[in-house]
């Protein structure tokens, strides 16, 4: 008798737990190929507000760590995504349309990527901060602090690379974020989100919906709980940035848009995706007789 296969169900990534869509819909996943390979659930805008409202809700925990426990955090899903290798690999090649080699090229660099932002948890705040000179007796020190909730439109072509560069810099520096995977090619963020889970990172630090960014991006962008937003995902669609920035600047958000209209998501990484989503807090103390 022949074995009937248990298909796995794709689900949305909500505050640490794995619910369908509000909406009861999905929509046909294919590979480069255009053969079908899932069901993905298709978010809706009030699963974008249950996001914001778990990420709200884990803001003020996860910021409270201390910079160098986050960094414990993010190399561990580092070592999550090493052990589950094959599985990533398997998703790159399959939306990517690429060789092997391509997508085992791909991996290495996502995990490194983690490993590279985790280095820096606690390091960023004797790099940007500083102890102010001025003239009296007084310590005058700045140091950053994160923004807030996030809301992170991931890149639509680099599956995981890019979903990775994106996500990474947002919550080492202690944010959380709302994030709308690539909608061709969710498969990758799917499976990170599985890791997330199982890698010691606090329910609705992270929060991952499979949908299109042109139907969830103005309601991320829109809500008066975001504190900020990264176009990067969807810096070819100079459209869509534009209208989503506008109606960030609504609510006054931060807004970090990418430095190209085609970023390369495999160059090296720097300080900017940190920065952009840090605040500068300035203490004064009396230095005292």
């Amino acid at each position: 008798m022949a074995r009937i296969d248990v298909r796995k169900t794709y689900k949305l990534y909500i505050g640490g737990a794995f619910p369908r869509s509000e909406s009861g819909h999905s929509y046909e996943v294919t590979d480069s190929k255009g053969k079908f390979v899932a069901n993905a659930a298709l978010a809706s805008r009030k699963d974008v507000r249950d996001a914001v409202v778990a990420a709200r809700k884990a803001a003020a925990g996860w910021a409270g760590r201390t910079a160098y426990n986050r960094g414990q955090i993010l190399y561990r899903i580092a070592e999550v995504m090493e052990d589950r290798r094959p599985q990533f690999e398997e998703a790159v090649r399959q939306s990517e349309g690429v060789t092997a080699a391509v997508a085992r090229g791909q991996v290495d660099a996502a995990v490194d990527r983690l490993v590279w932002y985790a280095g820096w948890a606690d390091k960023l705040a004797q790099v940007i901060g500083n102890a102010n000179p001025v003239a009296g007796p007084f310590f005058n020190h700045t140091a950053p602090e994160p923004t807030g909730v996030v809301g992170v439109l991931a890149p639509q072509e680099s599956s995981l690379l890019g979903l990775v560069s994106v996500v990474a810099p947002v919550v080492v520096t202690g944010n959380v974020a709302v994030v709308v995977s690539s909608y061709e090619r969710p498969l990758p963020a799917v499976t990170f989100s599985e890791v997330l889970a199982t890698s010691d990172v606090p329910g609705g630090v992270v929060n991952i919906l499979t949908g299109d960014a042109a139907t969830l991006g103005p309601w991320l962008a829109a809500h008066m709980d975001v504190n900020a937003i990264d176009l990067g995902g969807v810096a070819g669609d100079t459209e869509l940035a534009t209208s989503l920035e506008v109606a960030a600047a609504d609510n006054l958000k931060r807004v970090r848009r990418a430095p190209a209209a085609e970023p390369d998501w495999a160059a090296e990484p720097d300080l900017s995706a940190m920065t952009a989503f840090v605040e500068a807090k300035t203490v004064w103390h009396p230095i005292g007789i």
